[in-house]
């Protein structure tokens, strides 16, 4: 157990000097102490020490003298993440994290330290903001979990969590993504029909081999991605390592034909999953005039950002070709699809994540329970307004082919 020693010396005029030292033995077996200048103090520490050792929660304090940076890269580099997150958490430690904490001790950021660092996040956008707390705190963690630290300050009540921005996901329209369409190269055509037709990320557009195809099942089996860590192309698994089977409608189906026809898939290879990985070959669907991967680099600034000018859309993050997927989650949950469903076939690791970004466009449940209980009974409701139903038919008919698609071709 811990005890208090009191010492007394004598200072440069003679006036008497009390510490108070407190003494104790660690798990360990090895002696330590620590000095305080008032009793209270030392008292209060002994009595913490002493609580700690009897419930098997004992830290030692100076196992946390240890700088943030040193620590946090040692965390990064035993992570199992894939390399394109590896890259991005060390980016956001260096800008945003290392700056403010990365040159103090463990133990000697308290709540109040990382409430003054969240303060110089203001200027970046919430959810970003998020995401650098979490990975910030996930160290903190480890380092309780190590028994480096006590408690992880970033989970103290008096910090202020970053809070997602509530942005509602707006959807284009029918008109605005057959706009978009129509301005794109031919060749690069079938990435809306791919996005809009199976709410496809844009990696795993690039990614898409005619072998994913599946006629009989009238499915598309997402097996892959075509990733950029720095300037380096790479084939992985998607998003979240979740390959999925997605509904093959008619028009995408015969937009992908179209397009086979035009420009014959070729096989691209690539390393696997790293940089450095093993080099796998598969035929792809879309490619550059190179006869190489897609890149979103040269796809977002040379192809797609022309293509929204040209339609008269808003060149801003929220029109980017991930927009194509709202489209598609829009198209399905006016139609009646469920969120479970809905979660499967965007590939989101969670049904509630897809509940939480559409929740909005999902007809309100009173109506439909109103509308199921007059059915029951016999009940005759209003007659649907004719013009409601043709904005409606703005959102969620398919897109059709265009028949001067072969013209262009």
């Amino acid at each position: 157990m811990a005890h208090v020693e009191r010492r007394e010396r004598r200072g440069k005029n003679g006036q008497v000097l009390r510490s108070y030292r407190v003494r104790w033995r660690g798990p360990d077996g090895k002696e330590r102490n620590k000095s305080f200048k008032r009793k209270v103090d030392a008292d209060r520490f002994a009595a913490t020490v002493s609580a700690d050792l009897v419930r098997g929660q004992y830290v030692d304090p100076d196992a946390g003298k240890i700088l943030f940076e040193t620590y946090a890269r040692k965390w990064l580099e035993a992570q199992t993440f894939d390399e394109g997150t590896h890259v991005a958490v060390e980016l956001r430690f260096r800008l945003h994290a290392f700056p403010v904490l990365g040159n103090r001790n463990l133990n000697d950021i308290q709540p109040s330290t990382i409430q003054g660092w969240l303060r110089t996040l203001t200027d970046l956008a919430p959810s970003y903001r998020q995401i650098i707390f979490a990975n910030v705190s996930t160290v903190f963690t480890a380092a309780v979990d190590d028994a480096l630290i006590v408690a992880n300050p970033c989970r103290a009540r008096s910090v202020r969590r970053p809070k997602r921005g509530h942005h509602k996901v707006v959807p284009w329209t029918r008109d605005r993504v057959l706009a978009v369409r129509d301005e794109l190269p031919p060749r690069y055509q079938l990435m809306v029909w791919l996005g809009a037709g199976l709410g496809m990320r844009q990696g795993e557009i690039f990614g898409l081999s005619p072998e994913d195809i599946d006629i009989e099942r009238g499915e598309v089996h997402v097996r892959r991605q075509v990733k950029l860590v720095g300037n380096r192309q790479m084939f992985g698994l998607p998003k979240g390592r979740k390959v999925r089977d997605i509904p093959l409608p008619d028009a995408v189906l015969e937009a992908i034909n179209a397009h086979m026809t035009a420009y014959p898939p070729i096989e691209v290879t690539l390393p696997w999953d790293r940089t450095d990985g093993k080099p796998t070959t598969f035929s792809l669907l879309l490619y550059s005039r190179e006869k190489k991967a897609l890149g979103r680099n040269y796809i977002n600034t040379f192809i797609w950002k022309p293509a929204l000018k040209r339609a008269g859309v808003p060149v801003t993050r929220e029109n980017g070709s991930h927009a194509l997927r709202h489209f598609y989650a829009s198209t399905a949950l006016h139609e009646g699809e469920s969120i479970k469903a809905l979660s499967e076939y965007l590939g989101h690791a969670d049904p509630g994540f897809t509940l939480r970004t559409y929740t909005h466009l999902v007809e309100d449940s009173a109506e439909r329970t109103k509308r199921a209980v007059d059915a029951v009974f016999g009940h005759q409701g209003p007659e649907p307004d004719p013009d409601d139903a043709e904005s409606d038919e703005d959102l969620v008919n398919d897109v059709e082919p265009d028949e001067d698609d072969d013209d262009d071709f």
